[in-house]
């Protein structure tokens, strides 16, 4: 048998996310980040998910190129939930693309990137992408994450759940994506909002294995 080095395409990065297998990207080129806001309440955790990507210290040695899309659902929710307007936070990603441009380079499983954050995710995202609907770039991006193996996260914002809501996100776990509700944690004694969002932005770039010093680890009692 084949050495499995011998395998792999040259100058090739084969370390996911979490070391969970190949990523089919040059080793010298920049990691990439889809990120999505959608109209759910939470407009905030895109919002600083964006902020700290952007003003990470080794940015220029080792950058995360952003993908952006806002829906139209969540410029109002922007609007209402931070005061911001659509322009000032499209200026924090390195690419825009508008929601309804289903031909963008996002919508095609030959874009490399490292995957895909839905923050907030609504539960109408959610269920489009439970049944594979694909009916804008959002839930086509999200699509083409899971099609083609690379890692999709969730930010689902809704209390209670109904019963729809848990199928779906059962649906979307068993397609390999990762359904992570922004629950705030109270064990760092957090003593503003400010620093619960941190703290869970922390999480989501935990799970891309991006460095970052934004919130404090645990170190035990």
């Amino acid at each position: 048998m084949a050495d499995h080095k011998s395998l792999r395409p040259e100058g090739r990065s084969f370390e996911g996310p979490a070391g969970d297998g190949w990523r089919a990207r040059p080793a010298n080129h920049p990691r990439r980040l889809v990120i999505a806001i959608t109209g759910a309440t939470g407009a905030v955790y895109g919002v600083r998910l964006l902020e700290v990507l952007r003003a990470l210290p080794n940015r220029q040695t080792a950058p995360v190129e952003t993908h952006l899309v806002v829906s139209d659902a969540a410029v109002l929710t922007l609007h209402q939930e931070t005061g911001l307007q659509r322009k000032q936070v499209e200026a924090l990603a390195d690419v825009v693309h508008k929601q309804n441009n289903i031909g963008a380079a996002i919508a095609s499983g030959s874009f490399q990137c490292d995957g895909m954050v839905i923050a907030p995710c609504s539960m109408k995202t959610l269920a489009a992408v439970a049944h594979g609907l694909s009916d804008n770039l959002i839930t086509r991006a999200a699509d083409v994450m899971l099609k083609e193996r690379r890692r999709l996260l969730l930010m689902v914002r809704e209390t209670p759940f109904n019963l729809a809501h848990l199928r779906n996100m059962t649906a979307v776990t068993e397609m390999g994506g990762i359904i992570f509700p922004p629950l705030p944690s109270f064990y760092h004694q957090p003593q503003t909002i400010a620093e619960m969002v941190d703290h869970t932005v922390a999480r989501v770039l935990d799970l891309f294995a991006i460095e970052h010093e934004l919130a404090p680890r645990w170190a035990g009692m």
